[in-house]
């Protein structure tokens, strides 16, 4: 049985665009820009100030003990003058479940929210934050959840069956229904407001003036509302853009040349590879399933369970890559252009003095299980076409960078990467991966730490890692290391930052907090 179903990139698009009534006809009348968000209270253009950053955090309890929660703890004491908090994306696991989100989102981050200090009182979809929690969506936040095995995994839930591993992932009778928990959490879901109010709506909360059309006010303790599924903010002087890369990672279709072939042939062999994998996995969860509950088979089972997990997403990762599909089936072309009109006009406007992005699938990582998956390339080369066109539009050096900083998630580690010569405009950017927030942390790939890529028949090197954090050792000595990052902006015209991440890690069942000095930042 297929475990979980990931809705196609038309559908996304689709099902989101309805629940904001994207482009409705009164919104067009009143001038608003669907993507502009603004933050109040505002902040000088040259203010120093502080930012958060998590990723990949959803799951619930595990081992008796909750990672998402001891990082949200950490970031209260340590960050607790941060202005914002962005998130990378898989607000909730494993299928972003409406019915997940008081355990998996409302109980860990309760100091965020209104009404916090009794947070199973919060219903998911009238939540309301003391300051701003700026997410995207991540994969796991548009998985959906067969009808059969939905049935299923709460049938046998008194029984230790082989399913058992599955509800230990966070399911429950279904999934997110195409994203639809995530936009009634977060988004300004229009869909819902009657005819005969919108107006009213409209004109009460899009009141903030923009260069693009009335915007979003989003209002602490108030009304905390995102516009889109991907949006766009100005704080501090900074420009800051929020992509759904979820609907511009679809691999790039294999062709029909001999080596295209040969590739093909390697995919499918690698995916029966898998499967195999996967039933091997199956059956280890059985023989630990049938141990006494002690420390020692929950850290087995939990790293089962996490090897699975990256077992599956690595077969859909191969089976979206031997789908026949063409690009422009496949791409969300109209928020790709978004982004290089929404980067252009921020260049062209002086007083802005910096730019950051930040989105899911990351387009450089080191972590074993994507770094050379298809999704992660596919965001690669449509990132770097944006890129490249903004390039010919703007006045820069060439040692400026399209953006100052790429924040991204889905890997579950910690890691700090610069681009070298890519031939591209993105080169020389800083990218950062936080998705170690909460879920399942992973290992960096054996190949090293030095990402390379063919370049005019030439294998030449395109990024380098400067420091992962995420799950290293084994045995007693294992360790993982949950994080989130920390960014201090300095005051001035010109932007000066400091990225400060936040580790809490966890080793011979004890806890251990630290923060890491980056050598570049």
């Amino acid at each position: 049985m297929k475990f979980v179903s990931d809705p196609t990139i038309a559908r996304k698009v689709a099902a989101m665009q309805q629940r904001v009534r994207w482009q409705h006809p009164l919104i067009q009348q009143l001038g608003i820009d669907q993507t502009r968000l603004v933050l109040e209270p505002a902040i000088a253009p040259d203010a120093a100030f502080k930012f958060c950053v998590l990723g990949d955090s959803g799951n619930g309890q595990h081992r008796g003990d909750s990672p998402q929660r001891r990082v949200s703890q950490l970031m209260q004491s340590q960050a607790s003058e941060a202005k914002f908090v962005l998130h990378t994306g898989d607000v909730v696991y494993l299928v972003g479940s409406s019915e997940q989100y008081q355990e998996n989102f409302i109980q860990p981050y309760q100091e965020l929210l209104v009404g916090g200090s009794q947070p199973q009182q919060i219903a998911y979809n009238q939540m309301v934050f003391n300051q701003p929690f700026l997410p995207v969506l991540g994969n796991h936040d548009y998985y959906d959840l067969p009808v059969a095995y939905g049935l299923l995994s709460q049938l046998l839930w008194p029984l230790k069956q082989v399913f058992r591993y599955h509800i230990d992932l966070d399911v429950g009778w279904h999934g997110s229904y195409q994203g639809d928990a995530y936009a009634q959490a977060f988004l300004d879901y229009l869909k819902d407001v009657p005819d005969a109010a919108l107006k009213a709506h409209l004109e009460r909360h899009y009141t903030a003036q923009t260069s693009t059309g009335r915007g979003l006010c989003y209002q602490p303790q108030k009304f905390t509302r995102l516009p889109n599924r991907y949006y766009r903010f100005r704080y501090g002087g900074i420009d800051f853009f929020a992509l759904d890369s979820n609907t511009f990672n679809a691999p790039r279709p294999i062709g029909t040349d001999a080596s295209s072939q040969q590739r093909r042939q390697h995919l499918i062999a690698t995916r029966n590879s898998a499967m195999a994998q996967l039933d091997t996995y199956v059956q280890q969860i059985k023989m630990v399933d049938h141990q006494p509950s002690t420390v020692e088979s929950q850290d087995q089972l939990d790293e089962l369970l996490g090897q699975i997990e990256q077992v599956e997403e690595s077969i859909r990762d191969i089976e979206k890559q031997l789908a026949p599909q063409t690009v422009d089936q496949s791409i969300d072309q109209a928020q790709l252009d978004w982004l290089y009109e929404s980067l252009v006009e921020s260049w062209q406007d002086s007083s802005v003095r910096g730019r950051m992005i930040y989105f899911h699938h990351p387009p450089y990582v080191t972590e074993a299980t994507k770094w050379d998956q298809g999704q992660t390339l596919a965001v690669r080369h449509y990132l770097r076409t944006v890129f490249d066109r903004v390039a010919q539009e703007v006045s820069r050096t060439q040692q400026q960078s399209i953006v100052d900083l790429v924040l991204c998630g889905h890997a579950h580690c910690f890691e700090y990467l610069q681009t070298l010569e890519t031939g591209h405009a993105d080169r020389h950017t800083q990218w950062v991966i936080c998705g170690g927030s909460g879920f399942s942390l992973r290992r960096q790939r054996r190949e090293g730490h030095v990402l390379q890529e063919e370049i005019d028949g030439e294998l030449r090197d395109v990024a380098i890692s400067r420091g992962f954090w995420g799950k290293t050792g084994h045995g007693a000595d294992k360790r993982r290391t949950y994080s989130f990052l920390e960014v201090e902006v300095s005051a001035g015209e010109q932007l000066q930052f400091r990225l400060k991440p936040h580790m809490v890690e966890y080793q011979r069942k004890k806890w251990n907090p630290y923060q890491v000095s980056l050598a570049f930042s």
